[in-house]
């Protein structure tokens, strides 16, 4: 068992001597960029022991490499575990891979952490405008017609240039023989300068060849520029001296920039420029038009990045010492592959200056010596990945570029491309129009002021209509407005509008105003309905109160027919009775009496006798007998004598009567008099000789008419 312990622990620490062998190894070829080579080890490393230096010398390899999907995979370990020791340069490469893959939120982010971080406070400020301007290039949509070329492989081909008919470019063997060396950054053959004629740019089954085979070295030869008289070569190649290599203290080849002259047919005096070094790399030589400038990449001390552009003059043959661009082209990254165009004009790539991911392409205007703020020249020539190695001929708008993007035959290839959109870089912005009218008569108003504010009301803009009634402002997207309308003799009438960010959308502010006399007018129109509506209310109510009473009325009628008829109906009921019960009370038609014996007077007398009081005594009796029976006393005379005479002898009598009656205890309502005189005979006499005295003895009587029982 002891020896078996002893074993393990042998074995345990052979394994971490092995580790830390391998952990040497890998950092030796990372620190040399021998990259592929390096992330062999660092993937197994990653396995076995995977510590901060592991999973970031990994993510870098394959960054460094362009494999920027696996390099997003270890920076996502990275921050995922180290965050919070981690330099701020690794939000920036995060940022890279993340634009690789689209995830261009998520990238914004992790680039604003990275600016956020910057001892400077303006460069979170830049970026934020960077990001608009980047959106405003986007707006343009697509500026390029571009074309993958046929003559791609599945290895790396750049840099095209047309040279006497020729396309010549930057490529690798499609099939590398088993002695070619490779190249230990990314694991390619060496790159050699290549040629085909430009009629077979398209064929399917082109053929290229080495461009010139004096040119040609087991090192890299790539970025040729031609002089116009096409007798002078600008070159790229590793640092070397009589066709060897040659390294510097940390044992790498930087790259050069080489001249060649054609002298009969051949490429001869292949020279290293005067500004070249071993301890540092200049790169990508551009001429400007007028061939009097060199513009280069180089990373020589004091670039401000991994790589800047730098221009030198050529003087008769002769190189001036070079000068940095400086800030405004050159950033804290890569500025890379520059190219002069005829119109004056610096392309270059670069993946400091904000882009859609890795190397983008740039344009700046050339003014003497100074150079404008540097311009994404936009979609689709720029994608997700690198976008490098651009030349266009400004006459033809037509030129070529590389880009190892998704789609593409091989690591890097070469596109051909016709610029169809110039690049106007503009904000956002939208209309906002409309026409003004009479809000009755939908006729346009001319002369109209419209004054458009922000959202505090500051006014931003003002317009007066024409004969159309129509008015139109250009403003910013993303924002609130006040559209405001006055016309004198009219009402003054205002929109709000909020703005969404959908470039050149119109919005309409259509206004309708209402004339000031129209209002004056309708006014009194209103007052007049109004006092008619009023008056209308008021007959109505009268009809209504009329209709009430006349209802209430007829109601009241009806209560009192129906009154009448239950009185009639009881008095019926009642007369019924006394005709039954009381044989002196008689009916007389339709009245109904208290048949007495006759009561007489003295002539022309209308004292009660004796004779007849004992008469009255019966008329007392039933009224007694029937309290709430009332009586007229109606006395009759006959025709003899004054009628007048007659009439008040009658009334005497009738109120005689009357008095007895109440003397007797019957309340005075319930008797009345009456005198007729001789205006109601029994029987009528046309002469008073022509009637007895019988006749006239009846026409003279006393009558006790039941009015109420």
């Amino acid at each position: 068992m002891k020896k078996l312990l002893v074993i393990i622990f042998v074995f345990s620490i052979q394994f971490i001597i092995a580790q830390d062998q391998e952990l040497v190894r890998a950092k030796k070829f990372f620190d040399r960029t021998y990259y592929s080579e390096a992330i062999v080890l660092y993937e197994k490393l990653a396995e076995e022991k995977p510590s901060q230096e592991v999973i970031k010398n990994l993510a870098d390899s394959y960054y460094y490499t362009n494999d920027l999907v696996k390099a997003q995979r270890y920076y996502r370990l990275l921050f995922k575990n180290y965050n919070d020791n981690l330099d701020r340069e690794y939000h920036f490469r995060y940022a890279q891979t993340l634009k690789a893959t689209n995830n261009y939120d998520e990238a914004n982010a992790a680039l604003k952490e990275y600016y956020s971080k910057s001892s400077n406070p303006e460069d979170i400020i830049n970026f934020e405008k960077n990001i608009k301007t980047l959106e405003n290039v986007s707006a343009i949509g697509k500026r390029f017609d571009i074309k993958n070329l046929p003559i791609n492989t599945p290895n790396s081909e750049f840099g095209a240039v047309e040279y006497k008919g020729n396309l010549v470019f930057a490529g690798v063997k499609l099939k590398p023989g088993i002695f070619d060396k490779k190249f230990k950054w990314d694991g390619e053959t060496y790159l050699n300068l290549v040629t085909i004629p430009l009629k077979n740019i398209n064929a399917a089954d082109s053929i290229t060849h080495y461009f010139a085979k004096e040119l040609k070295t087991g090192m890299h030869e790539s970025n040729a520029v031609f002089t116009k008289d096409g007798k002078t070569i600008y070159f790229t190649r590793n640092n070397s001296k009589n066709g060897k290599k040659k390294r510097d203290d940390k044992k790498i080849s930087n790259l050069q920039i080489f001249r060649a002259e054609l002298v009969d047919g051949k490429w001869t005096n292949i020279t290293s420029l005067p500004f070249n070094s071993p301890n540092y790399s200049v790169e990508h030589p551009a001429l400007s038009a007028d061939e009097k400038v060199l513009y280069f990449a180089s990373d020589m001390p004091g670039s401000v990045g991994s790589f800047d552009i730098y221009s030198v003059n050529i003087n008769k043959g002769a190189f001036d010492t070079p000068k940095n661009l400086g800030p405004e082209i050159n950033t804290n990254k890569r500025e890379q592959f520059p190219f002069a165009s005829g119109d004056n004009k610096l392309y270059f790539s670069s993946d400091g200056h904000l882009g859609y991911g890795s190397l983008d392409v740039f344009v700046s205007e050339i003014n003497g010596n100074e150079y404008s703020k540097p311009i994404n020249i936009g979609l689709p020539l720029n994608s997700n990945l690198d976008d490098f190695a651009f030349n266009i001929n400004s006459e033809t708008k037509e030129g070529y570029f590389a880009s190892n993007r998704e789609g593409g035959k091989g690591g890097d290839d070469i596109y051909q491309f016709k610029e169809i959109k110039d690049l106007i870089v503009e904000d956002c912005h939208q209309l906002i129009a409309g026409t003004i009218t009479d809000i009755d008569t939908k006729l346009v108003l001319e002369n109209a002021t419209v004054i458009l504010q922000d959202s505090e009301n500051k006014t931003l803009n003002t317009a007066t209509t024409l004969a159309d009634g129509k008015f139109s402002f250009r403003v910013p997207c993303e924002a609130s407005y006040k559209v405001s309308a006055f016309k004198e003799k009219y009402t003054n009438e205002s929109k709000t509008l909020s703005l969404d960010n959908i470039r050149d959308k119109e919005n309409d502010a259509s206004l309708a105003l209402k004339s000031l006399e129209k209002i004056k007018l309708e006014e009194k129109e209103n007052a007049e309905k109004k006092r008619q509506q009023e008056i209308i209310i008021e007959e109505e109510n009268k009809k209504k109160e009329a209709l009430a009473a006349i209802e209430l009325k007829q109601k009241e009628k009806k209560a009192k027919e129906a009154e009448i008829a239950a009185a009639e109906i009881k008095k019926n009921e009642k007369v019924k009775e006394i005709l039954e019960k009381e044989k002196d009370v008689v009916r007389d038609k339709d009245r109904l009496i208290i048949k007495t014996d006759p009561i007489y007077f003295d002539y022309n007398m209308w004292y009660i006798r004796k004779e007849s009081k004992v008469v009255l005594g019966r008329v007392v009796e039933l009224m007694k007998k029937y309290p709430g029976m009332v009586i007229e006393i109606g006395s009759h005379t006959d025709s003899r004598g004054n009628a007048k005479f007659n009439e008040q002898l009658s009334q005497k009598r009738a109120n005689s009567t009357r008095e007895f009656l109440i003397q007797s205890g019957i309340d005075a309502k319930r008797v009345s008099a009456k005198g007729y005189g001789e205006s109601v005979p029994i029987i009528k006499c046309k002469t008073d000789e022509a009637c007895s005295e019988e006749d006239h003895e009846l026409n003279r009587r006393s009558e006790f008419v039941i009015k109420n029982l």
